[in-house]
């Protein structure tokens, strides 16, 4: 029987609750780690806390997001969805939402802080998750997370062909926009709060990167 540990560094620690000694021998050393597969994921209780993501086979916890964090997604959520609502060009979604990449049992989840999905691909959005990449993916750096985001998101969603991935920095109040190339990510454009942020999956989107912070100032954060 297989059982995995939920530690607060956010990995999952797996067991073999069934192991055999063989009569007479000593056995020693570490027990194999056994991967997590997408199935194993859609089948936890549900009782279960699903904020989690699972990336390469490992199971990570998602610390519930800071003040700052949530203000800036609720913010930049309400801006885009104006854009989307008054050009009809797709559709804004929101953390928690599952986003499944790849096929099989190497399947992995992500829960981005926001994702945009073009009108001509909306049938990727299904009833339990989104099954496919975005066109667009927001994640806003925190300190639980940002690693992650940082290194090796940067690679999943450029795998699977995600179009534009915008990397927000509450501390900084930056914006990295990476836009997928022939070979992965090209260098990110950054924006910072005297710019304004264009893109080509948004047609006609001028977004002053300062109102995407601007709500931290109302509570002095």
């Amino acid at each position: 029987m297989v059982a995995a540990n939920f530690h607060d560094s956010g990995f999952a620690v797996y067991t073999n609750d069934m192991i055999v000694k063989p009569e007479g021998c000593e056995m020693t050393g570490i027990r194999p780690r056994i991967p997590y597969t997408y199935d194993d994921y859609r089948t936890l209780p549900e009782s279960m806390d699903r904020r989690y993501e699972l990336l390469q086979g490992e199971l990570y916890k998602i610390p519930a997001p800071n003040t700052a964090h949530q203000i800036i997604s609720a913010d930049l959520q309400y801006l885009l969805t104006q854009h989307t609502r008054a050009t009809r060009c797709g559709r804004i979604f929101d953390s928690p939402v599952d986003v499944v990449f790849g096929e099989g049992r190497a399947r992995e989840v992500a829960q981005p802080d926001l994702v945009f999905i073009s009108t001509a691909r909306l049938h990727i959005v299904k009833q339990p998750a989104i099954e496919g990449a975005p066109d667009l993916v927001v994640e806003i750096l925190s300190g639980g997370t940002q690693e992650r985001d940082r290194e090796y998101k940067v690679t999943l969603y450029a795998r699977y062909g995600v179009s534009e991935y915008w990397m927000i920095d509450p501390v900084q109040k930056l914006v990295d926009v990476f836009v997928l190339g022939t070979n992965g990510y090209d260098a990110p454009r950054r924006y910072g709060t005297d710019t304004t942020l264009e893109s080509v999956l948004l047609p006609g989107l001028r977004l002053s990167v300062a109102d995407i912070f601007a709500g931290l100032v109302d509570i002095h954060l």
